[in-house]
């Protein structure tokens, strides 16, 4: 999360007019690392907690403010919080490939990523609750049809696809970055409020040994299946 944040940074002060977010490989986000977040909770829990807790809220904070538009190209599964960021980015596309999961109650945690404002508000309350609190993974094409994909294409021609429709970089960045101002204006209260009731939240389960208890029985749960 601080590098990305880090190369977020950087971008935001350079001459490039957007940020084009993939990867290399097949995997786009298995979200946060629990056997990191074990251990570093295995000893000061309250202590780690709230270093654990900042460094969400950091990170989710300045996908809210960053002031250049941000597209997403999504290759294989994106979960946790790799999906819940998703709506704080301006174009989404994923290939077929593409699955989206945000199985939070599964492994005892809460949700992040201001999905408890996005979510409801691109899918609807009842698809929304499948995904947080049910844990739907949902393919590329659900996806799309929901609102957290703009577009959908074949595995073998996406990065040409991806590449070719990235026509912005012709476009005036005064008009790129007040453009995107304009639309999240309304909306960036309301999101770094849910960050912070998010982050709250999941403080509060890391800290007491339950929280552990939970985390623990889903690492544990991981290493047998494998």
């Amino acid at each position: 999360m601080n590098e990305v944040k880090s190369a977020l940074e950087i971008a935001a002060v350079d001459d490039s007019k957007f940020v084009l977010l993939s990867v290399v490989g097949s995997v786009f986000c298995c979200g946060l690392d629990f056997d990191i977040i074990v251990k570093h909770l295995k000893y000061n829990r309250k202590r780690a907690s709230v270093k654990l807790e900042d460094t969400i809220k950091n990170f989710v904070n300045f996908f809210i403010v960053f002031m250049k538009p941000v597209i997403v190209s999504v290759k294989g599964p994106a979960i946790g919080l790799g999906a819940s960021i998703l709506p704080l980015c301006d174009v989404v596309w994923a290939n077929e490939k593409a699955w989206f999961q945000t199985p939070y109650t599964r492994f005892g945690q809460s949700p992040d990523g201001c999905s408890t404002i996005t979510f409801p508000k691109i899918m609807g309350r009842a698809a929304a609750n499948e995904m947080l609190i049910n844990g739907w993974k949902m393919n590329a094409q659900e996806a799309c049809d929901k609102g957290l994909v703009s577009q959908v294409f074949w595995s073998e021609t996406f990065t040409q696809e991806v590449m070719v429709r990235i026509q912005i970089t012709s476009f005036n960045s005064f008009v790129l970055e007040n453009s995107k101002a304009l639309v999240c204006y309304n909306m960036n209260v309301e999101l770094k409020q849910a960050n912070e009731r998010e982050c709250e939240v999941l403080k509060k389960i890391w800290a007491p040994a339950q929280g552990m208890e939970y985390m623990l029985k889903y690492v544990q749960n991981k290493i047998d299946a494998f």
